[in-house]
């Protein structure tokens, strides 16, 4: 039994993360807080195993209640829940330096907070379940001669999560992530997925060469493009190019963008995987991939909290493999791997 203290100022929140927790026979609400010098009562108190923490709170806030925990030999582990704002997204940022474990976004509308609960739920498990990876030194990369690209957005995080890490530090390839997510968090994104997984994780920067073993997240608030790159030796490799160009299905950066290019680059040697998503981003880039000859994968339906994505891919008849999440790691070694001996 996983046992969660909520905090939060808010008691509509804090009814609303009770009634969503206590639908899941493995996870008990021990207590909630309203403010972080409560919180700290109640953790010394009630001996949480994960805290739901609110960042802007009267008295005390939660990055006060994140430095007091980093004096205390046992704490809890801390999902911290972030409003949509640009000052968030910097506190947000500055939460996990100060010893989050992760963080989520709280919906802009009401309606929608109750919409939260299968990502909510697998956030915490996933705080428990998913070691910290201790990282190797930093070592001088190869371009990559193939590139794997993965496109998400609602309910993608955690399943981001298990995704990477089941991916070995060797991968032969590059990673490059598209995640819908507002301008801000996916540099906090990137930083969460860095702890889990044995590769290099960060968020793009304009300019970026597509190296094996490491994974980019693409930045919010810009597409990223993968551009052509040619070796005096002949081989091509790619490189980020971050375009303001309009957003594409409402949304910057989009799926269809990075996909697309991706296959004009790298063709055959292109692994596209769609985990869950609303919406139909990512149904053009996966026919892309197919037709240059490329692997397209998308998620089981049971494993995705929304699966408009993936159906968009499917729709067009360009989906190789429909996978579960917990063998997408395997799945996409394997088809990297097929792709080096026919590259050879």
């Amino acid at each position: 039994m996983i046992r969660v203290l909520i905090v939060d100022d808010s008691l509509f929140i804090r009814t609303i993360l009770r009634d969503l927790l206590k639908s899941d026979p493995g996870i008990e609400v021990v207590g909630t807080a309203v403010n972080g010098i409560d919180a700290l009562d109640k953790i010394a108190e009630l001996n949480p195993d994960v805290v739901t923490l609110d960042i802007e709170m009267p008295r005390m806030g939660g990055l006060e209640v994140l430095e007091n925990l980093q004096s205390q030999s046992r704490r809890p582990k801390v999902l911290v829940l972030s409003t949509l704002t640009s000052r968030n997204a910097d506190m947000t940022h500055q939460a996990l330096r100060l010893g989050a474990d992760d963080f989520m976004l709280k919906p802009k509308d009401v309606p929608n907070v109750r919409g939260i609960e299968k990502e909510l739920v697998q956030k915490i498990r996933n705080l428990l379940r998913l070691p910290t990876v201790d990282k190797h030194p930093e070592i001088r990369r190869k371009d990559a001669e193939t590139i794997v690209v993965i496109g998400s957005s609602a309910g993608g995080p955690p399943m981001l999560d298990v995704l990477l890490s089941g991916l070995p530090p060797d991968l032969p390839a590059a990673v490059v992530i598209t995640q819908h997510m507002p301008e801000g968090f996916t540099a906090s994104l990137a930083e969460r997925l860095n702890r889990v997984s044995a590769l290099q994780v960060r968020e793009t920067r304009n300019g970026d060469n597509l190296e094996e073993g490491a994974v980019l997240v693409s930045k919010a608030g810009v597409h990223s493009v993968i551009s052509r790159v040619a070796s005096s030796t002949g081989s091509v490799h790619g490189r980020i190019v971050h375009s303001t160009a309009p957003p594409v299905h409402a949304v910057r950066p989009a799926v269809d963008t990075t996909f697309t290019s991706a296959a004009h680059v790298f063709g055959p040697r292109t692994v596209s995987v769609i985990l869950s998503g609303m919406g139909s981003d990512g149904g053009e880039g996966t026919l892309a991939v197919k037709k240059a000859g490329g692997t397209t994968m998308v998620c089981a339906e049971e494993d995705c909290l929304v699966y408009g994505m993936a159906r968009a891919a499917l729709a067009r008849d360009c989906v190789d493999r429909v996978v579960p999440l917990e063998n997408l790691a395997r799945e996409i070694t394997r088809a990297v791997g097929q792709v080096e001996v026919d590259h050879v």
